[in-house]
């Protein structure tokens, strides 16, 4: 019997081989003989880490959810002031995320995925969760509630639609939903 091989990485490497075969082929195209194959691992290693692959499926996209959401807390973090803030919107949304197919095509397959198993949903909301902590170090909390969803709009847009996205249109769009309106009736008193 062979002695068997020390490997601390081989979980990890599945869970990014499971993310690299959903951006793929999708979640319906993921198999365990597939992703062992991307991850380089045999079969067994499938069902030794993963007790199923609802399981795998949540630990990636976990893993995947929080990578975005870190670069939120990142850009966010950086930025000193409302400006600065609204900057670090319009580059998470062109620079980061309308720039990358395969992030465009794994949010996709997750909100599908958490739209037809329940149990997938608290995946999106603990993102949401932290991207709108994230963009609460600059805008109140209604604020962040538009700013994401108009986050999570564009990249609606940017997967469907076959024209561009024009940065202007989207340094307009932050402003506008960044800047305090006072409305007529309510100030009037």
């Amino acid at each position: 019997m062979a002695p068997r091989r020390f490997d601390p990485d081989r979980r990890d490497r599945i869970i990014d081989a499971a993310l690299d075969v959903i951006a793929a082929q999708g979640v319906a195209g993921a198999s365990h003989r597939k992703i062992a194959e991307q991850a380089g691992v045999p079969l067994g290693s499938m069902t030794y880490h993963f007790a199923s692959m609802d399981q795998l499926l949540t630990e990636a996209f976990r893993r995947f959810g929080n990578s975005i959401a870190d670069r939120f807390d990142q850009q966010l973090g950086q930025a000193t002031d409302v400006d600065g803030a609204r900057l670090a919107v319009v580059d998470l949304i062109h620079l980061d995320l309308l720039d990358s197919q395969r992030d465009l095509v794994l949010t996709h397959e997750l909100y599908t995925l958490a739209a037809r198993k329940p149990a997938f949903r608290q995946i999106t909301r603990d993102w949401m969760a932290r991207s709108r902590r994230a963009l609460g170090l600059h805008f109140d909390p209604e604020t962040c509630r538009m700013l994401d969803a108009l986050i999570e709009g564009l990249f609606i847009h940017a997967a469907l639609d076959t024209e561009p996205h024009d940065r202007a249109t989207t340094v307009e769009a932050v402003a506008r939903i960044t800047t305090p309106y006072h409305h007529p009736a309510r100030t009037a008193h």
